[in-house]
C-alpha cells in the first residue's frame, strides 16, 4: 500500500523530500519566553537527537507547551535561537519556514480535530494545505492509510469526532501528526485523560511507529509509565530552564529535588516496580523460546 502510494506521488512530482541527515533535528539555545511581566523561560537551551523519543517533564507553569508552541513556530520567543532541521526558526521569514513545516506533524492535547470534518476529512487539512495539487480519490486513500496506521478500524475514517472515545480521538489526532509523511513528531500530553491499558497501547504505538517510519518524537508528558517504558531520555524543565538532560538512571543521580521527589515519590516508585516486572516477564519469555 504505501509503495503504491509512494510512486504514485512520485508520478506527479510530490514525492519525498530530502530527509535530514544530520545528528540533531532540534536546537535550542538561550531562549527566553515572557508574558507580561511573567518570564515562563530564561535561557533556556535544548538539543533533541535524531531518531531518539525525548520525553520533556516539568511541573506546572514550566512552559514544557509553549516550548513546543516556540520550536513549531507557534509562539514567538523574546530572545535566543532554534534551529530545526539546521534552520533557523527565529530569524527568517514565515514564508522561508513552509518547507520545514510539512516535515514534522503535531498532537495536541486533547487531539484537536476539527468537529465538523469526518476523522479522514481531518487528516486530509495539512495534505490539502500543503499539496492542493493531489487529486481527491489518492488524498481520499493517503487519508484511509494513515488512520489504519493509527490503529484505528477502516470505518472510523468516516465518523466524526463526537463519535469517538478519548482514545480513538488521539489515535484519529495521530493519524493527522503523520499525513505528511513527518521525521518529526511532537505530541502533547498524548496518554492524559486514557485509562492504563489505554495509554499502554498509545506508547506501544508510538515506539513502533518510531522504529518503522525513523521518526524523532519530542513527547511532553506528566505520565510515568511512559517515560519508562518508551523514552530514550528525558528533559526537565525547572526554574524557568532545561535543568537535566538524560536517561533516567542518569537523572536519578542528580540532587535536583523536584527530581527527586518526580522520579522517587509514591508514582515513581510504581513506574519503576513496573518497568521491572514488564523486564523479568521479558526475560523469562525470551528464555523459553
Amino acid at each position: 500500500m504505501t509503495d503504491d502510494l509512494d510512486q504514485e506521488l512520485e508520478e506527479r512530482g510530490l514525492g519525498r523530500y530530502e530527509r535530514f541527515r544530520g545528528d540533531h533535528p532540534i536546537v535550542v539555545k538561550g531562549l527566553v519566553n515572557r508574558f507580561g511581566e511573567q518570564t515562563v523561560h530564561e535561557d533556556l537551551s535544548l538539543t533533541v537527537n535524531r531518531g531518539e523519543i525525548l520525553g520533556v517533564v516539568g511541573g506546572s507553569g514550566t512552559g514544557k507547551s509553549v516550548l513546543m508552541r516556540s520550536i513549531i513556530g507557534l509562539q514567538t520567543p523574546n530572545e535566543g535561537e532554534i534551529e530545526v532541521f539546521g534552520r533557523s526558526m527565529t530569524n527568517a521569514e514565515p514564508d522561508e519556514n513552509l518547507g520545514i513545516r510539512n516535515r514534522w506533524g503535531v498532537l495536541f492535547q486533547g487531539g484537536a480535530l476539527f468537529s465538523t470534518l469526518t476523522v479522514g476529512e481531518n487528516v486530509e487539512v495539512p495534505l490539502k494545505q500543503f499539496y492542493p495539487e493531489i487529486e481527491p480519490d489518492l488524498m481520499h486513500e493517503i487519508a484511509r492509510y494513515k488512520v489504519m496506521l493509527s490503529g484505528l478500524p477502516e470505518d472510523a475514517v468516516t465518523k466524526y469526532p463526537a463519535e469517538l472515545s478519548g482514545g480513538m480521538k488521539k489515535r484519529a489526532g495521530l493519524a493527522r501528526a503523520l499525513a505528511l509523511d513527518p521525521e518529526l513528531l511532537f505530541l502533547d500530553e498524548p496518554t492524559a485523560g486514557l485509562d492504563p491499558i489505554g495509554a499502554a497501547a498509545f506508547d506501544r504505538l508510538t515506539r513502533e511507529l518510531k522504529q518503522t517510519l525513523g521518526l524523532t518524537v519530542f513527547l511532553i508528558t506528566h505520565d510515568l509509565d511512559t517515560l519508562y517504558e518508551i523514552c530514550d531520555r528525558v528533559a526537565v524543565l525547572a526554574d524557568k530552564k532545561v535543568i537535566a538532560v538524560g536517561t533516567i538512571p542518569e537523572l536519578l543521580e542528580t540532587d535536583h529535588p523536584w527530581i527527586e521527589e518526580y522520579f522517587n515519590g509514591p508514582r515513581g516508585r510504581a513506574a519503576q516496580a513496573s518497568k521491572r516486572r514488564a523486564e523479568s516477564m521479558d526475560k523469562r519469555g525470551q528464555s523459553g523460546d
